[in-house]
């Protein structure tokens, strides 16, 4: 009897502490559930239509702008490219481009909006040009894009880089373009509300964040993404390097303001003009290792509330590809955005 009361207690114990360690092991994460065609997949946006969540990201070799689509968010199928040749402006504009970068994609007077980036690397000679379409539904009768030609431009003579579109609309019905990549950061133009291009082609942009180099080289921003929330606009970019597989540092910060023209600041206070802001999204910890230079962070308000954070991660274990990452997002009791990946 000693023996099987012995015995009993012992399976009690290896119980409890089974379901100690399942009570341990951290919840499923949407990133952890992803499937389909997640790679490769750089500077994503999501947006909705219907039953079905459509992400739009750079395009690789002759697939300029690659689209993928999903009606859970988990799993993903990779579909057609949005062109597969430049638009006749943006070759003349812009020599020795071959590709679209860095899309944004809105829905605006009953079409959709595509920004696009075209340029070449490590030159500021650049363009954002414009796509529009009614549906996003390549099954519909009335699919098609059709392009709108050139938006922004820079040279070697402006002092920003004009790639990385976010469009968004502000609470005075206002329309707006934040933009940038390295140079003097990150700048916001006001655009004509019927034809989504700058309202004033010769007035000065805003400059909403920047950071100061230090000495013996650049301090990388770019990535801009405004989102409207809680009576504050809130800010996203990202810092320091992408592109470099598993050696990406890249990183997201974000800042917030009353108004869209900024000052943004971190919740320390700290100024994005002056390389501040508040960390959103970083690398797995060094003892992990596997999800480095999470960056190129864009931004879903779902019809039930929820909002997600899409964005671009380079995964250790497949060789560094860069790959498709969502995450729900909760505001905390000070306000703040919490990204749950």
């Amino acid at each position: 009897m000693a023996r099987q009361t012995i015995m009993k207690l012992m399976g009690l114990a290896l119980l409890a502490a089974a379901g100690q360690a399942l009570a341990q092991q951290p919840a499923a994460t949407l990133n952890s559930r992803l499937t389909g065609d997640l790679t490769p997949t750089h500077d994503p946006v999501i947006i909705r239509e219907g039953d079905s969540y459509h992400v739009f990201s750079t395009g690789h070799g002759q697939r300029l702008i690659e689209t993928r689509t999903s009606k859970d968010l988990v799993h993903w199928t990779a579909g057609d490219p949005v062109f597969t040749a430049l638009p006749g402006w943006a070759t003349k504009a812009i020599p020795g481009s071959n590709g679209m970068w860095a899309p944004d994609i809105s829905f605006v007077n009953g079409r959709y909006r595509l920004y696009y980036s075209v340029s070449t690397f490590g030159s500021n000679r650049s363009a954002i040009g414009l796509a529009t379409s009614p549906t996003l539904d390549p099954k519909a009768k009335n699919y098609g894009w059709r392009d709108e030609g050139l938006v922004v431009l820079s040279t070697s003579t402006d002092d920003f880089n004009a790639i990385d579109p976010n469009f968004i609309v502000d609470r005075e019905g206002r329309h707006w373009l934040a933009l940038g990549s390295f140079w003097t950061g990150i700048k916001l133009f006001a655009l004509d509300p019927k034809t989504g291009k700058p309202k004033d082609p010769k007035a000065k942009p805003h400059a909403i964040a920047r950071r100061p180099a230090p000495t013996g080289g650049p301090a990388p921003v770019e990535a801009p993404f405004i989102v409207d929330h809680g009576g504050y606009y809130w800010l996203m970019a990202s810092y320091d390097y992408c592109c470099k597989g598993v050696n990406s540092t890249y990183y997201t910060v974000i800042g917030r303001s009353r108004a869209i023209t900024g000052p943004y600041l971190g919740k320390d206070g700290s100024s994005m003009m002056q390389g501040g802001g508040t960390i959103f999204l970083r690398a797995d910890l060094q003892e992990q290792q596997r999800w480095r230079g999470p960056g190129h962070a864009g931004w879903l308000h779902d019809r039930d509330g929820t909002d997600y954070v899409v964005y671009h991660a380079y995964d250790k274990q497949a060789n560094g590809a860069p790959t498709l990452r969502i995450a729900p997002v909760r505001w905390g009791a000070d306000g703040w955005p919490v990204a749950e990946y």
